[in-house]
């Protein structure tokens, strides 16, 4: 058995399964597979192209056909509307029985900017705009009480309306972009888990960005797998023993024969691995006796997924590294967070 004392989860990038006519026939079929093979969350990338659903559609697709695994989908802060993310993510959270979260991002995109027709954001002002978008998320979640449906036939009343609370958001004097407000409340009830738990890359959170207490959980990257455990437990000191980590690794593994270095590996900003599935559960193991989780983004969705289910998963739950998916779980039970309580009706009692 491993010395490691605590079993974390593993995530998986599911972006691009289902849509683009590739080894998977649909979306469904991969991440039936991805929760088979003992996955605690798929994720959802956000990278428009015409034609394409986005990620919260292709999560929003997945959640009702799965019974265990969390559906994650990245939505943009800072060109797309807060209300609107709000109310589709608590949608989201619906359809999935608890099982939803948001990996909150906040890219520099000339093309997006064009796309709206809003000015282009950049440096600091792209963190003001992720913890404004992620505020009002948490405030219109909150403007319904758990009760506010009451569904009094003898009176014809659907909803206590002394149950709806109005959020009264204002963008900061100091905020940088175009400056907005919300009245609320919500077009839609308080999502299951309260709140949906909010991820977020650790470049955006604390030191003057995102606050810390804003997010449930930081996604750590760092340009070798070497480093990547440096960096975990640098964002761990930085940010504090309370907040979950999740490392983010680009997988490629030995396949049917072929050596991974001959595959390829994708270029890109995180830590890339490539090899065979042993040496990448020692990895794992590694990482997760540091962070509480690693989301792994696979070179071929198809080819990796076969050897990750075969080979590295059940080897981690066998060292007691990884923990066993739970039915009908929520989300916040998987990141080791209680249920939210409600800041507009904790003010008023």
């Amino acid at each position: 058995m491993s010395s490691n004392n605590k079993a974390g989860f593993l995530a998986i990038e599911l972006d691009g399964a289902g849509w683009d006519g590739g080894a998977f026939g649909s979306l469904a079929q991969a991440v039936l597979a991805a929760e088979s093979a003992g996955f605690h969350a798929a994720t959802f990338k956000d990278t428009p192209e015409a034609g394409r659903t986005n990620a919260l559609q292709r999560a929003a697709y997945a959640g009702p056909v799965t019974r265990t695994i969390a559906v994650v989908p990245e939505v943009d802060t800072v060109y797309t509307e807060p209300f609107h993310i709000s109310t589709q993510l608590a949608s989201l959270d619906y359809v999935s029985g608890g099982r939803a979260g948001w990996i909150a991002t906040a890219a520099e995109s000339p093309e997006a900017a064009a796309a709206v027709g809003r000015s282009f954001v950049q440096g600091a002002a792209l963190a003001q705009e992720a913890a404004a978008s992620i505020e009002v998320g948490r405030r219109l979640w909150d403007s319904w009480e758990d009760d506010a449906v009451i569904r009094d036939v003898a009176t014809g009343r659907y909803i206590d309306v002394d149950k709806l609370h109005y959020v009264d958001f204002e963008t900061p004097g100091d905020f940088e972009g175009t400056a907005y407000s919300v009245k609320g409340p919500s077009i839609i009830p308080r999502p299951l888990q309260g709140q949906l738990p909010v991820l977020a890359p650790a470049s955006l959170v604390g030191e003057g960005a995102v606050p810390v207490d804003a997010v449930d959980a930081v996604l750590v990257s760092a340009p070798t797998p070497e480093l990547l455990l440096g960096e975990v437990r640098d964002v761990r000191a930085r940010l504090g023993a309370s907040i979950p980590l999740v490392a983010e690794l680009d997988v490629v593994l030995d396949s049917r024969g072929e050596p991974a270095a001959l595959r390829g590996v994708p270029a890109g900003e995180r830590a890339q691995f490539a090899g065979s599935a042993l040496e990448l559960t020692g990895l794992l193991d590694a990482l997760l006796q540091e962070a509480d989780g690693v989301r792994l983004h696979p070179g071929d969705l198809a080819l990796e997924l076969d050897e990750l289910s075969r080979l590295v998963l059940p080897e981690l739950r066998r060292r007691g590294s990884l923990r066993a998916p739970v039915q009908d779980g929520t989300f916040r039970e998987l990141l080791g967070l209680e249920r939210a309580t409600n800041r507009y009706a904790t003010a008023e009692k």
